[in-house]
């Protein structure tokens, strides 16, 4: 065997030793066994994360039932979680990953406005606990709490800035306190909120607030809507 040969033979078998190696050190994402996955009780998926999704991923046209891509819907708890969510392993769920790391054109809500810390931190803890359709779904809510702070710009965040992030859209900023008063003080945002025939049923997609977070809106802007 000559020297080039030879060589030709080494080449080929350090690439195939290299394959292998490579090949057997990539390992499956840990995924949380079902028995372990217990969820956040503070964490309710119908009340807390599906709003996220809705509210930032379905209003513009994308990834809703009727969006310019429904075949990777994001306004179920079934879509969601086959659509990039890896039970117990948040670095894992590609769909985690497009939300609160990715940048550029992997970054997501495309064209809108980015996750807040908070809402980040409720999907990173939803799916660290097993990304389980439940929680403590009759909690979290206090109708005795109706300040624009503490209640109504949070409720805003989760449920309508998705959609209404800027003044140009139809309804305007909801993110904007005196756009929320304007809404408010002409009985829009209680029409809205309540589905009341003749207005705009909100939040869309089928959702809306429970009884106690209507009350709170409620209160709010009987009290004079403040900025408190």
């Amino acid at each position: 065997m000559d020297k080039m040969t030879r060589s030709g033979l080494v080449l080929g078998l350090f690439v195939v030793a290299t394959t292998i190696i490579t090949t057997a050190c990539v390992h499956a994402p840990y995924v949380m066994p079902v028995s372990q996955r217990t969820g956040d009780p503070t964490i309710c998926f119908e009340r807390d994360i599906l709003p996220i999704f809705v509210s930032n991923c379905t209003q513009s046209g994308c990834h809703g039932a009727t969006g310019r891509d429904n075949s990777y819907r994001l306004d179920n708890y079934a879509d969601i979680v086959s659509n990039g969510i890896v039970p117990g392993n948040p670095a894992a769920s590609k769909l985690f990953e497009s939300v609160a790391y990715s940048t550029g054109s992997s970054k997501m809500p495309r064209g809108g406005a980015a996750l807040n810390a908070t809402q980040i931190d409720l999907l990173r803890r939803w799916i660290a606990t097993g990304a389980i359709d439940g929680g403590d779904c009759t909690g979290g809510c206090d109708s005795s709490n109706f300040t624009y702070s503490g209640a109504i710009a949070p409720m805003m965040a989760t449920y309508c800035v998705g959609c209404h992030n800027n003044a140009s859209v139809k309804g305007g900023s909801m993110s904007d306190y005196n756009n929320v008063k304007t809404q408010a003080v002409s009985g829009k945002l209680i029409g809205n909120i309540q589905h009341l025939p003749g207005f705009v049923p909100m939040p869309s997609a089928g959702l809306k607030l429970s009884d106690c977070q209507i009350a709170q809106v409620t209160k709010w802007v009987a009290a004079g809507a403040l900025n408190n």
